[in-house]
Protein backbone atom coordinates (compact mmCIF):
# COMPACT_ATOMS: atom_id res chain seq x y z
CA UNK A 1 0.00 0.00 0.00
CA UNK A 2 1.55 3.20 -1.16
CA UNK A 3 0.97 6.82 0.82
CA UNK A 4 -1.42 7.40 -0.87
CA UNK A 5 -4.10 4.75 -0.02
CA UNK A 6 -3.22 5.70 3.65
CA UNK A 7 -5.19 9.29 4.00
CA UNK A 8 -6.69 8.23 7.73
CA UNK A 9 -4.14 6.44 9.22
CA UNK A 10 -2.99 7.01 12.42
CA UNK A 11 -1.95 10.79 14.07
CA UNK A 12 0.44 7.44 15.79
CA UNK A 13 1.32 8.98 17.25
CA UNK A 14 1.53 7.72 18.94
CA UNK A 15 1.40 4.34 16.58
CA UNK A 16 2.87 4.70 18.52
CA UNK A 17 0.05 4.05 19.27
CA UNK A 18 1.21 4.58 20.47
CA UNK A 19 2.16 4.40 17.83
CA UNK A 20 5.89 7.94 17.03
CA UNK A 21 3.60 6.40 18.65
CA UNK A 22 1.33 6.62 19.09
CA UNK A 23 0.62 10.84 18.29
CA UNK A 24 2.11 10.65 16.23
CA UNK A 25 -1.00 9.41 15.87
CA UNK A 26 -1.81 7.45 12.80
CA UNK A 27 -3.16 9.00 9.30
CA UNK A 28 -4.64 9.60 6.51
CA UNK A 29 -3.08 10.27 3.01
CA UNK A 30 -0.55 12.29 5.31
CA UNK A 31 -0.93 11.06 8.34
CA UNK A 32 1.08 12.46 11.70
CA UNK A 33 3.73 10.39 12.24
CA UNK A 34 0.56 7.04 16.28
CA UNK A 35 1.21 5.82 18.25
CA UNK A 36 1.27 4.37 16.88
CA UNK A 37 0.83 3.43 17.46
CA UNK A 38 2.41 3.20 17.89
CA UNK A 39 0.39 2.75 17.64
CA UNK A 40 0.69 2.70 21.45
CA UNK A 41 0.37 4.44 18.10
CA UNK A 42 0.15 3.14 20.98
CA UNK A 43 2.15 3.67 19.63
CA UNK A 44 0.83 4.32 18.49
CA UNK A 45 1.66 7.45 15.66
CA UNK A 46 0.29 9.98 14.31
CA UNK A 47 -3.31 10.30 14.16
CA UNK A 48 -3.37 12.70 11.68
CA UNK A 49 -6.42 11.12 9.77
CA UNK A 50 -6.12 13.86 6.75
CA UNK A 51 -7.38 13.53 3.25
CA UNK A 52 -7.23 16.10 0.46
CA UNK A 53 -10.00 16.95 -1.82
CA UNK A 54 -14.07 16.99 -0.85
CA UNK A 55 -14.83 14.70 2.17
CA UNK A 56 -17.51 12.13 1.34
CA UNK A 57 -21.12 12.39 1.89
CA UNK A 58 -21.93 12.24 5.58
CA UNK A 59 -24.51 10.32 7.63
CA UNK A 60 -23.26 11.55 10.90
CA UNK A 61 -26.33 12.60 13.06
CA UNK A 62 -25.52 15.77 14.41
CA UNK A 63 -27.63 15.73 17.33
CA UNK A 64 -26.12 12.15 18.39
CA UNK A 65 -22.63 12.86 16.86
CA UNK A 66 -22.98 9.23 16.20
CA UNK A 67 -23.52 6.88 12.27
CA UNK A 68 -26.67 4.35 11.69
CA UNK A 69 -25.27 1.45 12.62
CA UNK A 70 -23.26 2.55 15.81
CA UNK A 71 -25.33 0.08 18.40
CA UNK A 72 -22.34 -0.30 20.92
CA UNK A 73 -21.95 3.78 21.50
CA UNK A 74 -24.51 5.65 22.98
CA UNK A 75 -24.18 9.49 24.67
CA UNK A 76 -21.33 10.20 22.50
CA UNK A 77 -19.78 13.33 23.45
CA UNK A 78 -16.62 15.47 21.65
CA UNK A 79 -14.24 16.41 24.50
CA UNK A 80 -11.80 18.79 21.94
CA UNK A 81 -12.83 21.22 19.39
CA UNK A 82 -9.67 21.55 16.82
CA UNK A 83 -6.34 20.67 16.36
CA UNK A 84 -4.62 16.93 16.08
CA UNK A 85 -5.82 15.04 19.61
CA UNK A 86 -5.32 11.29 20.02
CA UNK A 87 -4.19 8.04 22.78
CA UNK A 88 -6.69 9.73 25.21
CA UNK A 89 -6.37 7.34 28.11
CA UNK A 90 -8.55 7.03 31.45
CA UNK A 91 -6.90 6.98 34.99
CA UNK A 92 -7.55 4.78 37.38
CA UNK A 93 -10.54 5.89 38.96
CA UNK A 94 -12.28 6.95 35.56
CA UNK A 95 -12.32 10.46 36.21
CA UNK A 96 -9.55 11.90 33.73
CA UNK A 97 -8.26 11.21 30.67
CA UNK A 98 -4.39 12.02 29.63
CA UNK A 99 -3.73 12.25 25.77
CA UNK A 100 -1.42 13.82 23.60
CA UNK A 101 -2.32 17.01 20.78
CA UNK A 102 -0.65 19.57 18.85
CA UNK A 103 -2.96 22.49 18.60
CA UNK A 104 -1.29 25.89 17.11
CA UNK A 105 -4.12 27.65 18.94
CA UNK A 106 -2.58 26.63 22.50
CA UNK A 107 0.91 28.01 21.10
CA UNK A 108 2.21 24.24 20.67
CA UNK A 109 3.37 22.61 17.01
CA UNK A 110 4.62 19.90 18.28
CA UNK A 111 3.09 17.15 19.79
CA UNK A 112 2.70 17.66 23.83
CA UNK A 113 0.95 15.55 26.67
CA UNK A 114 -2.45 17.37 28.18
CA UNK A 115 -5.47 16.05 30.93
CA UNK A 116 -8.71 17.15 31.31
CA UNK A 117 -11.71 15.86 32.97
CA UNK A 118 -13.99 13.08 30.94
CA UNK A 119 -16.44 16.05 30.87
CA UNK A 120 -13.61 17.46 28.68
CA UNK A 121 -11.45 21.13 29.35
CA UNK A 122 -14.52 23.58 28.44
CA UNK A 123 -13.08 26.81 27.01
CA UNK A 124 -9.95 26.85 28.76
CA UNK A 125 -7.07 25.62 27.61
CA UNK A 126 -6.44 21.65 28.78
CA UNK A 127 -3.45 21.67 31.48
CA UNK A 128 -0.27 20.49 29.71
CA UNK A 129 2.12 17.96 31.65
CA UNK A 130 4.78 17.77 29.42
CA UNK A 131 7.38 19.98 29.27
CA UNK A 132 6.69 22.05 26.06
CA UNK A 133 10.14 21.04 24.41
CA UNK A 134 10.87 18.76 21.66
CA UNK A 135 8.37 16.14 20.73
CA UNK A 136 5.43 13.59 22.83
CA UNK A 137 4.12 10.37 22.76
CA UNK A 138 2.15 7.68 24.29
CA UNK A 139 0.93 8.91 27.94
CA UNK A 140 -0.74 7.26 30.64
CA UNK A 141 -1.58 7.06 33.96
CA UNK A 142 0.04 5.88 37.00
CA UNK A 143 -1.37 4.58 40.11
CA UNK A 144 -2.54 6.44 42.24
CA UNK A 145 -3.72 8.80 39.39
CA UNK A 146 -0.90 11.63 40.69
CA UNK A 147 1.72 10.78 38.22
CA UNK A 148 1.59 10.30 34.43
CA UNK A 149 4.27 8.51 32.02
CA UNK A 150 5.07 9.46 28.80
CA UNK A 151 7.87 9.66 26.25
CA UNK A 152 9.85 12.69 25.00
CA UNK A 153 12.77 13.85 23.45
CA UNK A 154 13.65 16.99 25.23
CA UNK A 155 16.02 15.75 27.13
CA UNK A 156 17.73 15.36 23.93
CA UNK A 157 16.48 18.27 21.64
CA UNK A 158 14.65 20.95 22.47
CA UNK A 159 13.44 21.66 19.20
CA UNK A 160 10.43 19.76 17.70
CA UNK A 161 12.21 16.74 15.52
CA UNK A 162 11.82 16.69 11.44
CA UNK A 163 10.51 13.43 11.32
CA UNK A 164 9.82 12.86 7.02
CA UNK A 165 5.98 11.27 6.12
CA UNK A 166 7.29 8.89 3.14
CA UNK A 167 10.90 7.86 1.70
CA UNK A 168 11.10 7.00 -1.74
CA UNK A 169 7.29 6.61 -1.86
CA UNK A 170 6.74 4.79 1.09
CA UNK A 171 4.77 6.29 4.38
CA UNK A 172 6.84 5.80 7.14
CA UNK A 173 6.83 6.52 11.08
CA UNK A 174 9.87 8.43 12.81
CA UNK A 175 10.99 5.69 15.74
CA UNK A 176 13.82 8.57 16.46
CA UNK A 177 16.60 7.73 18.84
CA UNK A 178 15.61 10.60 21.59
CA UNK A 179 13.27 8.95 22.72
CA UNK A 180 13.01 8.56 26.65
CA UNK A 181 10.42 7.31 28.79
CA UNK A 182 9.62 9.90 31.84
CA UNK A 183 7.66 10.16 34.92
CA UNK A 184 6.41 13.49 35.98
CA UNK A 185 3.45 14.86 38.56
CA UNK A 186 0.11 16.46 37.26
CA UNK A 187 1.99 19.89 37.42
CA UNK A 188 4.16 18.99 35.21
CA UNK A 189 7.36 18.34 37.14
CA UNK A 190 9.33 15.46 35.91
CA UNK A 191 9.96 12.65 38.93
CA UNK A 192 11.88 10.76 37.43
CA UNK A 193 13.54 8.95 34.39
CA UNK A 194 12.61 5.72 33.84
CA UNK A 195 15.10 4.86 30.88
CA UNK A 196 18.46 6.50 29.61
CA UNK A 197 19.74 3.79 27.01
CA UNK A 198 20.60 4.91 23.80
CA UNK A 199 17.90 4.50 20.71
CA UNK A 200 13.75 4.51 20.93
CA UNK A 201 12.10 3.90 24.35
CA UNK A 202 8.54 5.20 24.08
CA UNK A 203 5.28 3.50 24.07
CA UNK A 204 4.77 2.90 27.88
CA UNK A 205 1.28 1.55 29.33
CA UNK A 206 0.59 0.30 32.34
CA UNK A 207 -0.87 -2.63 33.89
CA UNK A 208 -4.25 -2.70 35.36
CA UNK A 209 -2.44 -4.06 38.93
CA UNK A 210 -0.40 -1.09 38.58
CA UNK A 211 2.83 -3.35 38.88
CA UNK A 212 3.96 -3.12 35.21
CA UNK A 213 4.74 -1.38 32.40
CA UNK A 214 5.29 -2.74 28.86
CA UNK A 215 7.01 -0.54 26.69
CA UNK A 216 8.73 -0.75 23.12
CA UNK A 217 12.69 -0.21 22.38
CA UNK A 218 15.17 -0.72 20.19
CA UNK A 219 17.73 -1.39 22.86
CA UNK A 220 18.38 -4.87 21.48
CA UNK A 221 18.92 -3.99 17.52
CA UNK A 222 14.99 -4.35 16.94
CA UNK A 223 11.64 -2.94 17.69
CA UNK A 224 10.41 -5.29 20.56
CA UNK A 225 8.65 -5.47 23.82
CA UNK A 226 10.03 -5.01 27.42
CA UNK A 227 8.62 -4.62 30.17
CA UNK A 228 9.67 -3.62 33.67
CA UNK A 229 8.70 -3.04 37.04
CA UNK A 230 6.45 -0.37 37.90
CA UNK A 231 9.70 1.82 39.36
CA UNK A 232 11.54 1.26 36.65
CA UNK A 233 13.35 -1.88 37.64
CA UNK A 234 13.33 -5.84 36.69
CA UNK A 235 13.40 -5.12 32.51
CA UNK A 236 12.95 -7.95 30.53
CA UNK A 237 12.81 -8.44 26.73
CA UNK A 238 9.48 -9.63 25.77
CA UNK A 239 9.26 -10.15 21.81
CA UNK A 240 12.21 -11.34 19.69
CA UNK A 241 10.88 -11.35 16.04
CA UNK A 242 11.95 -9.12 13.49
CA UNK A 243 9.34 -6.11 13.13
CA UNK A 244 7.49 -3.72 14.56
CA UNK A 245 6.46 -4.86 17.83
CA UNK A 246 4.65 -1.98 19.66
CA UNK A 247 1.13 -0.03 20.88
CA UNK A 248 0.78 -3.08 23.48
CA UNK A 249 -1.97 -2.87 26.75
CA UNK A 250 -2.42 -5.24 29.59
CA UNK A 251 -5.23 -7.14 29.38
CA UNK A 252 -7.52 -6.82 32.50
CA UNK A 253 -5.73 -9.53 34.38
CA UNK A 254 -2.98 -7.86 33.42
CA UNK A 255 -1.69 -11.24 32.09
CA UNK A 256 -1.74 -10.72 28.73
CA UNK A 257 -0.09 -8.27 25.96
CA UNK A 258 -1.70 -7.13 22.79
CA UNK A 259 -0.11 -5.50 20.05
CA UNK A 260 0.59 -4.30 16.68
CA UNK A 261 3.12 -5.84 14.72
CA UNK A 262 4.63 -5.33 10.95
CA UNK A 263 6.93 -9.03 11.18
CA UNK A 264 8.48 -8.42 7.50
CA UNK A 265 9.14 -12.19 6.09
CA UNK A 266 9.80 -11.99 2.38
CA UNK A 267 13.33 -11.02 1.44
CA UNK A 268 12.43 -7.36 -0.19
CA UNK A 269 10.35 -6.81 2.98
CA UNK A 270 12.46 -7.71 5.43
CA UNK A 271 15.27 -5.59 3.73
CA UNK A 272 13.26 -2.41 3.41
CA UNK A 273 12.33 -2.95 7.11
CA UNK A 274 15.89 -2.95 8.06
CA UNK A 275 17.05 -0.17 5.75
CA UNK A 276 14.44 2.24 7.51
CA UNK A 277 14.73 1.06 11.04
CA UNK A 278 18.80 2.07 10.32
CA UNK A 279 17.14 5.68 9.80
CA UNK A 280 15.02 5.91 12.74
CA UNK A 281 12.29 4.98 10.45
CA UNK A 282 8.87 2.38 10.23
CA UNK A 283 6.30 1.85 7.66
CA UNK A 284 3.29 0.77 9.37
CA UNK A 285 0.90 0.15 6.39
CA UNK A 286 1.01 -3.63 6.99
CA UNK A 287 0.75 -4.24 10.33
CA UNK A 288 -1.26 -7.56 12.59
CA UNK A 289 -2.31 -8.24 15.89
CA UNK A 290 -0.79 -10.44 18.29
CA UNK A 291 -1.35 -11.75 21.53
CA UNK A 292 0.67 -13.33 24.22
CA UNK A 293 1.87 -13.85 27.89
CA UNK A 294 3.71 -11.22 29.77
CA UNK A 295 6.48 -12.96 29.34
CA UNK A 296 6.10 -13.18 26.02
CA UNK A 297 5.30 -16.73 26.23
CA UNK A 298 2.08 -18.44 24.07
CA UNK A 299 2.45 -15.92 21.12
CA UNK A 300 -0.57 -16.03 18.72
CA UNK A 301 -1.23 -13.84 16.03
CA UNK A 302 -4.79 -12.88 16.04
CA UNK A 303 -5.87 -10.57 12.90
CA UNK A 304 -4.99 -12.12 9.17
CA UNK A 305 -7.02 -9.04 7.57
CA UNK A 306 -4.24 -7.39 5.58
CA UNK A 307 -3.88 -3.51 5.67
CA UNK A 308 -3.06 -2.25 8.72
CA UNK A 309 -4.75 -3.19 12.07
CA UNK A 310 -3.64 -1.57 15.37
CA UNK A 311 -4.44 0.63 18.07
CA UNK A 312 -5.84 -2.70 20.20
CA UNK A 313 -7.33 -2.73 23.56
CA UNK A 314 -8.66 -5.35 25.12
CA UNK A 315 -12.89 -5.66 25.91
CA UNK A 316 -13.66 -5.17 29.90
CA UNK A 317 -13.94 -9.73 29.16
CA UNK A 318 -10.94 -10.00 28.46
CA UNK A 319 -12.25 -12.28 26.07
CA UNK A 320 -12.32 -9.93 22.83
CA UNK A 321 -10.42 -6.88 21.86
CA UNK A 322 -11.05 -3.54 20.30
CA UNK A 323 -8.98 -2.26 17.40
CA UNK A 324 -8.52 -0.03 14.38
CA UNK A 325 -8.29 -1.21 10.84
CA UNK A 326 -8.32 -0.24 7.05
CA UNK A 327 -8.63 -3.57 5.61
CA UNK A 328 -12.89 -3.07 4.95
CA UNK A 329 -11.78 -0.04 2.72
CA UNK A 330 -8.75 -2.01 0.50
CA UNK A 331 -9.20 -1.23 -3.30
CA UNK A 332 -12.49 0.71 -2.63
CA UNK A 333 -10.91 4.01 -3.38
CA UNK A 334 -10.71 6.63 -0.49
CA UNK A 335 -9.37 4.54 2.64
CA UNK A 336 -11.05 4.88 6.06
CA UNK A 337 -10.03 3.92 9.89
CA UNK A 338 -12.90 2.53 11.87
CA UNK A 339 -13.06 0.63 15.16
CA UNK A 340 -13.84 -3.26 15.01
CA UNK A 341 -13.73 -5.78 17.96
CA UNK A 342 -12.71 -9.73 17.42
CA UNK A 343 -12.32 -12.40 19.81
CA UNK A 344 -8.75 -13.21 20.86
CA UNK A 345 -9.39 -16.32 18.71
CA UNK A 346 -9.69 -14.35 15.67
CA UNK A 347 -13.17 -14.88 15.11
CA UNK A 348 -16.38 -12.51 15.10
CA UNK A 349 -14.92 -9.17 13.44
CA UNK A 350 -17.61 -6.63 13.95
CA UNK A 351 -17.60 -3.46 12.54
CA UNK A 352 -18.68 -1.07 15.68
CA UNK A 353 -17.65 2.57 13.84
CA UNK A 354 -18.39 4.26 10.72
CA UNK A 355 -16.91 7.52 10.50
CA UNK A 356 -16.12 8.05 6.83
CA UNK A 357 -12.25 9.28 7.61
CA UNK A 358 -10.79 7.79 10.55
CA UNK A 359 -11.67 6.39 13.71
CA UNK A 360 -9.00 4.84 16.11
CA UNK A 361 -7.18 5.00 19.59
CA UNK A 362 -10.07 3.07 21.79
CA UNK A 363 -10.00 2.58 25.59
CA UNK A 364 -12.23 1.48 27.90
CA UNK A 365 -12.62 2.50 31.27
CA UNK A 366 -11.08 0.61 34.31
CA UNK A 367 -14.61 -0.27 35.11
CA UNK A 368 -15.74 -0.68 31.40
CA UNK A 369 -18.82 1.58 31.41
CA UNK A 370 -16.82 3.89 29.17
CA UNK A 371 -15.00 3.90 25.57
CA UNK A 372 -12.90 7.01 24.81
CA UNK A 373 -11.49 7.08 20.70
CA UNK A 374 -10.45 9.53 18.51
CA UNK A 375 -12.32 10.07 15.02
CA UNK A 376 -12.09 12.89 12.30
CA UNK A 377 -16.09 13.05 12.75
CA UNK A 378 -17.88 16.39 13.18
CA UNK A 379 -14.40 18.32 12.29
CA UNK A 380 -16.17 20.51 10.23
CA UNK A 381 -14.19 19.19 6.73
CA UNK A 382 -11.24 20.37 8.30
CA UNK A 383 -8.32 18.20 9.06
CA UNK A 384 -9.10 17.93 13.07
CA UNK A 385 -9.02 14.65 14.83
CA UNK A 386 -10.45 15.12 18.20
CA UNK A 387 -11.31 13.10 21.32
CA UNK A 388 -14.78 11.47 21.88
CA UNK A 389 -16.11 9.27 24.60
CA UNK A 390 -19.59 7.65 24.82
CA UNK A 391 -20.92 5.01 26.96
CA UNK A 392 -20.49 1.45 26.05
CA UNK A 393 -23.37 -0.58 25.26
CA UNK A 394 -22.87 -4.55 24.78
Amino acid sequence: MNVKLLLPLMLLVFIWGCGDTATDKTAKTETKESQDHSGHDHAGHSHDGHGHGDAPKSDLNPETLTYPNENHITNLKQLTFGGDNAEAYFSFDNQNLVFQATNKKWGMECDQIYTMSIDGHGDAQPKMISTGKGRTTCSYFMPGNQEIIYSSTHHNDEACPNIPRSIDGKYVWGVSEGYDIFIADLEGNIKKQLTNSPGYDAEPTVSPDGKKIVFTSTRSGDLELWTMDIDGSNVKQVTNGLGYDGGAFFSPDSKKLIFRSSRPTAEEEVKVYKDLLSRGLVQPTNMELYVCNVDGSDLRQITKLGGANWAPFFHPSGEKIVFSSNHHSRGKGRPQFNLFSINLDGTNVTQLTFDSIFDAFPMFSPDGKKLVFSSNRNNGGTRDTNVFIADWVE
